[in-house]
Order: C-alpha cells, then sequence, then structure tokens
C-alpha cells in the first residue's frame, strides 16, 4: 500500500524542516521525504492532507514499563521485577508483555510509537529489554528489536530489595561486588566456551551468563539504572573495567557532574522529570538537568518511566525542560534521534528519513505546545490513531479478532 502524507509543515529531525511537506510512505517504510515538487506521488497513492498541521516521527520512550506493569491491574498485572535471584541477566521483558494494556493507547495518543520495555530496578541485574512498537495484536506484531539491552540497578532499590532478605546485597559495595563477579564469571565462561568449540567438544549452555557475554560482545547495551551521582560514577568506573556500552538511566543527578559524563561520552536517558522527591536518592531532581546536561555535550533522551508518568506526558516533559533551559531542537532529538541512536536502533525509528519505519505523527501543530495534539499517527505505515475532532476523543484501531 502507498500513502502520502501531504502539505503539512515536516520536520524530518535528521534535517532541515520543509513547510508544505511530503512524507511517501510504501509497505510500511519511508519511500520519500521532501517539497511536493521533489517527491513523485504515484496515481494511486492515498493523500493524507496534513495541511496546518506538523509532521514528526513518533516519539520513543526509552525507558519504559508498558505491558509488564500494567496500570490499574495491581499485583496481578505486575511482571516488572522478578526479585528472587540477584543476576537476573536470563529473565526478558518480552515474556511479560501484554499488548492490551491500557497503557499502550496512551503512548498513541501522545504520539509515541516505540517503546523499550524493561525490567524494573529489583535486582541489580534485572534482565533484557525489548523495542516493540505500540500498537499490535500480539507482541509478535509490536517486536522491532528483540534483544536491545540488558537492565541493570545501582543505588536504593536492589540494596533495599536483597538487604530486606537479609542477602546479598544489601549495601552498595554488594551490589558493585554481585556486578563484578557476573561479568567475570561470564568472561570465564565465554573463554571455555570458546576453547570448547576449537576442540569440537560439547558446553553447557548457562542463558545467564551467555545473555552477559552478549554485553561484554558489545552486542547487548547496558542499561544502568542510577540516580546519585556517586553511583552514576560507579557505573562509568564498571563500564570502563569490563569495556561494556554504557547508557545511564535516570541520572537524576547526572547534571551535577554533566561535565563528567561529556568527557566519557555517556548518553543518558532522563527522566522521570515530573515525579515527586519519593526518596533520598532522587532530592536533586529538577527540570532544569536536561539543559544543563544537553549544553555540556551529554547525549540526551527523556523518559516517562511509564507508568511512574503517563506517557502521553512525555511530550510535556520535553516541554517543561525547555522552559527551563533546554534548546527545543535538542528536545525534539530527545524524543526521537537520540533515543534510536544511543540504543542502536537509529537503523528503524527516530526521524523521518528514507529506508526507515513508517512512524509518523501528524500534529495539530508545534508538539512542544501543549496546547496541541497528535492527530493521527501511523505505526508502519498503517493509521493506528485518530483524535475524533467532533466527539473529542481519540480513536485507536481494533487490536482484537472479530468474526
Amino acid at each position: 500500500m502507498v500513502s502520502a502524507i501531504v502539505g503539512g509543515y515536516v520536520v524530518p529531525v535528521g534535517g532541515d524542516p520543509i513547510d508544505g511537506g511530503t512524507v511517501l510512505i510504501s509497505d510500511g517504510r519511508i519511500v520519500a521525504v521532501g517539497t511536493e515538487a521533489d517527491v513523485d506521488i504515484p496515481e494511486d497513492a492515498e493523500l493524507v492532507d496534513a495541511a496546518g498541521c506538523w509532521v514528526l516521527p513518533g516519539f520513543i520512550d526509552a525507558h519504559a514499563h508498558l505491558g509488564v506493569h500494567e496500570e490499574g491491574e495491581g499485583w496481578s498485572g505486575n511482571d516488572t521485577n522478578e526479585m528472587t535471584d540477584p543476576n537476573g541477566a536470563r529473565f526478558r521483558a518480552i515474556d511479560g508483555i501484554d499488548p492490551y494494556e491500557v497503557g499502550f493507547d496512551d503512548a498513541l495518543s501522545g504520539g509515541v510509537t516505540s517503546v523499550v520495555v524493561k525490567p524494573g530496578s529489583g535486582n541489580p541485574i534485572g534482565g533484557q529489554t525489548v523495542g516493540v512498537k505500540t500498537w499490535g495484536r500480539t507482541v509478535l506484531d509490536m517486536i522491532f528489536a528483540e534483544s536491545v539491552s540488558v537492565k541493570s540497578a545501582l543505588g536504593e532499590n536492589p540494596k533495599r530489595v536483597y538487604g530486606e532478605k537479609d542477602r546479598t546485597p544489601a549495601t552498595r559495595l554488594g551490589v558493585a561486588a554481585v556486578l563484578r563477579e557476573a561479568f567475570t564469571k561470564a568472561r570465564n565462561y565465554a573463554a571455555q566456551r570458546e576453547h570448547a568449540r576449537s576442540e569440537n567438544k560439547p558446553f553447557d549452555m548457562d542463558l545467564t551468563l551467555e545473555t552477559l557475554s552478549r554485553v561484554l560482545d558489545g552486542e547487548l547495551y547496558w542499561d544502568q539504572h542510577t540516580h546519585r551521582a556517586d553511583d552514576i560514577v560507579t557505573a562509568v568506573r564498571l563500564a570502563e573495567e569490563f569495556g561494556y556500552k554504557l547508557v545511564v538511566n535516570h541520572g537524576t543527578e547526572g547534571h551535577l557532574i554533566a561535565d563528567f559524563l561529556a568527557e566519557h561520552d555517556i548518553p543518558v536517558i532522563l527522566g522521570p522529570l515530573m515525579t515527586s522527591r519519593s526518596k533520598v536518592e532522587v532530592r536533586h531532581r529538577t527540570l532544569r538537568a536536561a539543559g544543563i546536561l544537553a549544553r555540556a555535550g551529554v547525549r540526551l533522551a527523556i523518559t516517562t518511566d511509564a507508568p511512574v508518568i503517563p506517557i502521553d506526558f512525555l511530550v510535556y516533559q520535553a516541554a517543561l525542560a525547555v522552559k527551563d533551559g533546554l534548546d527545543p531542537d535538542t528536545a525534539i532529538r530527545a524524543l526521537t534521534v537520540n533515543p534510536a541512536a544511543m540504543l542502536g536502533l537509529d537503523d528503524r525509528v527516530g526521524a523521518l528519513k528514507p529506508g526507515l519505519d513508517a512512524d509518523v505523527v501528524v500534529w495539530s501543530g508545534d508538539p512542544l505546545d501543549i496546547q496541541n495534539r497528535a492527530m493521527r499517527v501511523f505505526v508502519q505505515g498503517r493509521q493506528v490513531y485518530r483524535f475524533d475532532e467532533a466527539a473529542g476523543v481519540g480513536v485507536v484501531a481494533e487490536r482484537r479478532y472479530r468474526e
């Protein structure tokens, strides 16, 4: 199927805005982006009139718990943390996702078309993350990156969880020791595995150590939950010790050491920004942090940590960060190309560019103006959400099978 979104103010993110631009879509991918004169629209293409509107790539929340921590479902819908083993590298978020969770509909209304769903922060090593679209009938329809990273946690959460069980780790010392031991075992395991292969001998696979070996090999990113500045430095020290690709998640006190993060080229998925100072390690939370980090040269993404903050509030967080000093262009990049690039997803999402997934949102105006809203949302070229102006409600495409 071929369609063309025409006449809007197109913001590709990877290039200059185009007034009266066209986005041509075929078979779920973007084929061309340009002015009406530049893009050859086939006669049989379905036209979507975006006159008077802004057209942007779908937003990305690079740290969310949609589908594994279902809103309003209590304990039965919370599969975020398997807090029975400090090293849960073998656990996978994909195995707990419910596509019918209401948060996915909220995401579409907020122009969010991709999320990286992550386990929680109860364990030092929480498990594997997955990149999914925010619309699909089954999780198989939604996956676009089955293995993105491994979630890990420093700070209060893991030491509280296991300290209350009188088990290691009960301190920051213990949490760091768990990580060092895990990576040392993974390094030894990988050497033994390669030796067995060279000798053509059988070798028993360990799912936990296989996963950590992929982190050491650079196949998977290391998503480090960390709030306090000293914990962020610990995360960097561990990454340099073992040589893996670190992405700081939350980074609440990152602005206190912004120069350090920039010097070490550590990207930060910042947020949530609209929450209370609910525990000691977030006492320095501030909306000014985004601007401080960006001006220091830190690669920045913004997250809701949904359901901590409703995922449709992602763009509101960016708007408030702009109010407190973040450059507007950087704010849009923090919702699009930056999260895509820092987790190796920029070959699929994050910009309006030929070859990328046709995840496109037509806004009533500048999305950083909170008076504007997502009017139409396309996921891989399919319109899955529209705002019904007459009724004043958003309408999500049916997910369920009907005879």
